[in-house]
């Protein structure tokens, strides 16, 4: 059973060929991605002139962890990413957190909409010269997927709940083609499903739907790409005697948390932990209800959530991450974290971390209290984008709250952050995982046509996860031969 479809289309893939020639667009590899060293000279020359954020076919080659941190003149450097000392997260352990800023779009999810992308335009599963390429979203995914649309040449949808930040609307306009909203906010993914279904029933072949909760393409990038980019910066970071214990990641789409599967093929006992917000408790306790951390989305276990590899479930509050938004970027906020030892390098760099950022973070120490973990433990978490995304959330608050204090920023500090607990929190035993699993048949078997023998095949043969992580090098051929054909020069 493969879970991304390599099924060659001839006739399409023509047209695809033809398309990126016309375009001058040359496709970038996992391997290039995991490792920019391997891309060719003559882009890593060409790439300084290109701005990040450019609707430029270069920047398909900075999909990838490694960019330097800058907007411009920027090539490749280390992975990026930060140390959140015991002074700031209240635990000995390390934590450390891949950084999304610097990917084109400010998020990572422009990562794993190449992934769902790239397999399907140089099989020919899509066309790009006669379809539209809609992507479900409660944000950034449909961000990344009208991004990479249009670097690609492609026409594209972006599905967003209307209650979504004005940041991700405004951007959009003027990327997308199409830009359709759905009712509510973060927690309405149905919502969003009904809407592709609708578009479907409406314009049939006219469109192809990326829905990233049950594309593997996503699940793979992040295995491959993210994954990597852990261990990497994990070998770079850890001392003598150190050792990573857990992965964290607020569950979302479930492309993130795979690159926990990848992790745990080195690290066997890395613990993999799911995060989601305390207001919708779907993976904790069969719950429901709303919620203000962006970019995590819920009411569902998303199909491409190898539920039996995750080892424990946190819920954070998400009162918690709104306070310590302010603390992050409010200017009394950062003078009194400054004042409390914390360094200021860190504290100048706190904008990079967004609102799900957040919740990763308070997740990481919950986890590093809840087992006593030690300076020489090391936990790892991914902070997907960045408040440039947000910065009318702050606007609100303020609007709302009121201006923010000396006593606001104690508080938040004291008790958001330091004083996080340990509630809320479940070890996943076998029949924990089993349960988790099989809320997937309510989404997918009864609503989205999965069928049960597939739902099976995820929790009883080992191998269905095995056969979809071994795929990138497939992928690479398929993309190294298109590139060929179409015979575009750097």
């Amino acid at each position: 059973m493969s879970s991304i479809d390599l099924t060659v289309r001839s006739k399409i893939r023509s047209r695809n060929i033809v398309r990126c020639r016309e375009r001058g667009i040359v496709l970038p590899t996992y391997a290039q991605m995991k490792d920019p060293a391997r891309i060719h000279p003559k882009v890593r020359q060409r790439l300084p002139q290109v701005g990040l954020w450019d609707v430029d076919p270069l920047n398909l080659f900075r999909i990838g962890w490694h960019n330097d941190p800058k907007d411009r003149r920027g090539q490749f450097g280390p992975v990026n990413v930060i140390e959140l000392p015991p002074v700031f997260s209240g635990t000995p352990a390390r934590i450390l957190a891949l950084v999304g800023r610097w990917f084109p779009t400010g998020a990572h999810k422009v990562g794993a909409t190449y992934g769902c992308l790239a397999p399907a335009l140089v099989t020919g599963r899509f066309d790009s010269t006669t379809q539209k390429a809609a992507w479900p979203s409660t944000g950034n995914y449909c961000r990344g997927g009208a991004y990479n649309s249009a670097l690609l040449g492609c026409e594209s949808i972006a599905i967003l709940p209307a209650g979504m930040s004005k940041e991700r609307f405004s951007w959009l306009e003027g990327i997308a083609g199409e830009v359709i909203t759905t009712p509510g906010s973060e927690s309405n993914v149905k919502e969003i499903f009904d809407k592709c279904r609708e578009l479907v029933d409406e314009r049939g072949d006219d469109i192809v739907v990326f829905n990233q909760f049950e594309e593997f393409g996503n699940y793979l990038w992040h295995y491959e790409v993210t994954g990597n980019a852990l261990l990497e910066a994990l070998l770079e970071a850890k001392e003598t005697g150190q050792k990573a214990r857990g992965f964290i990641s607020s569950t979302g789409s479930a492309g993130t948390i795979a690159a926990g599967d990848f992790l745990k093929s080195s690290i066997p006992d890395l613990k993999i932990a799911a995060v989601e917000a305390l207001q919708c408790p779907t993976l904790l306790r069969n719950g429901f209800g709303a919620h203000r951390i962006e970019g995590i989305g819920d009411k569902h276990v998303p199909w491409i959530h190898n539920v039996k590899n995750t080892d424990m479930i946190l819920a954070v509050d998400d009162e918690d991450c709104v306070r310590l938004v302010r603390l992050f970027n409010e200017p009394i906020g950062r003078e009194f974290l400054i004042d409390s030892g914390v360094p200021a390098t860190l504290v100048e760099n706190l904008p990079l971390i967004g609102i799900s950022g957040v919740n990763n973070i308070l997740a990481s120490i919950k986890f590093a209290k809840y087992f006593e973990l030690t300076k020489d433990d090391i936990v790892l978490t991914v902070l997907a984008d960045s408040m440039e995304l947000y910065g009318s959330r702050i606007e609100e608050l303020r609007h709302e709250r009121g201006a923010f204090t000396i006593n606001d920023a104690v508080a938040a500090f004291s008790s958001s952050l330091i004083g996080q607990r340990i509630d809320n929190v479940l070890e996943l035993g076998y029949y924990d995982k089993k349960r988790i699993h099989n809320l997937k048949y309510f989404t997918w078997v009864e609503q989205q046509n999965r069928s049960v023998e597939e739902l099976n095949a995820q929790w009883y043969a080992p191998e269905y996860w095995a056969n979809t992580q071994t795929m990138a090098k497939r992928i690479d051929e398929l993309i190294d031969s298109f590139n060929t054909e179409a015979g575009v020069t750097y």
